[in-house]
């Protein structure tokens, strides 16, 4: 069955760095778009970056452009978030998320908190 399992987030001051893992299984991760979904507390969940497949577009949402690369290994069926000049705002568990054959799959999520 598919499967979804983040890691990689943790306590960090503003300004530092993070990189989450999505480690993918269960169906092939090469033909499918990744995506990262983000959800703070008391807000509701909201996309953060999409890859497509390899050559694909990349997306970003407005508030990490800049900030945040996504990127993936299909060696490794593994996506990546690296996240630099983290802020507060930034907050929240981060989730893995994939639309593979009309369904959509979650990860349990990684909490990631940006605080001094």
């Amino acid at each position: 069955q598919v499967q979804l399992v983040e890691s990689g987030g943790g306590l960090v001051q503003p300004g530092g760095s993070l990189r989450l893992s999505c480690a993918a299984s269960g169906f092939t991760f090469s033909n499918y778009a990744m995506n990262w979904y983000r959800q703070a507390p008391g807000k509701e969940r909201e996309p953060v970056a999409t890859i497509a497949i390899v050559g694909g577009n990349l997306w970003y949402a407005d508030s990490v452009k800049g900030r945040f690369t996504i990127s993936r290994d299909d060696t490794e069926n593994t996506v990546y978030l690296q996240m630099n000049t983290l802020k507060p705002e930034d907050t929240g568990v981060y989730y893995c998320n994939a639309y593979i054959r009309g369904s959509v799959y979650w990860g349990q999520g990684t909490q990631v908190t940006v605080s001094s």
